[in-house]
């Protein structure tokens, strides 16, 4: 059977519990969008393949529980991902202002290289707003990350963001994508196939959208 992706990039999504990380998965993978919330449990994961420059790019896409009793066990999945999203509620200052322990954990377990995209989600719910724009826009120039404040929701910015991240990942891998035109093949991305196969713990079953 032929393969319908060129190649296959990790991507994590990272914040506390509630500030809509699945949402913005399932609202990205499927298009759904359900206001009923129910924390997620360790790490669950969904695909979706786009085209990117004429590249099909098959995206893996992890969904972390924001609780501190489950951090032991996703930041194992930290230095598997090349892209990361750091994500908070701006009807929340609290889960903004955890960002800065969110980008250290990235800094001490993630990959050199891995790229990252800071969120502010919920973007549809201004009369709660305890973040303002510039704030989001000012950490992100902090730390070199680009920034959307997105709606899964209303639609805002989902599909930009993840194509944003995807791009950049793309960007950061020029060199193994040139050489994926021809042999030998590139060992990044060769691994990251072999991988695919060999789950960790929990990886079974991809999640069912229900935020």
């Amino acid at each position: 059977m032929a393969k319908q992706y060129d190649v296959l990039f990790r991507l994590l999504l990272l914040g506390d519990s509630g500030v809509g990380k699945t949402c913005l998965l399932c609202r990205f993978t499927d298009n759904q969008f359900h206001p009923a919330h129910i924390s997620t449990i360790g790490v669950d994961f969904k695909m979706k393949t786009i085209e990117v420059d004429g590249i099909k790019v098959r995206i893996q896409i992890w969904d972390t529980a924001g609780q501190e009793r489950y951090q032991t066990i996703t930041k194992q999945y930290y230095r598997r991902a090349q892209g990361i999203f750091l994500v908070y509620d701006i009807s929340s200052e609290r889960s903004y202002q955890h960002i800065v322990k969110w980008a250290s954990d990235v800094d001490e377990y993630a990959p050199d290289g891995v790229q990252k995209i800071l969120i502010g989600n919920k973007a549809d719910e201004e009369h709660k707003r305890q973040v303002p724009k510039e704030h989001g826009l000012q950490l992100a120039r902090e730390y070199g990350m680009d920034f959307y404040e997105t709606s899964a929701c209303s639609n805002l910015n989902i599909k930009e963001s993840f194509t944003r991240l995807t791009e950049l990942v793309l960007q950061a891998h020029r060199k193994e994508l040139e050489e994926l035109r021809g042999p030998p093949r590139a060992p990044t991305l060769t691994r990251l196939e072999e991988e695919e196969q060999q789950p960790l713990q929990g990886e079974d079953t991809p999640k069912t959208c229900w935020c």
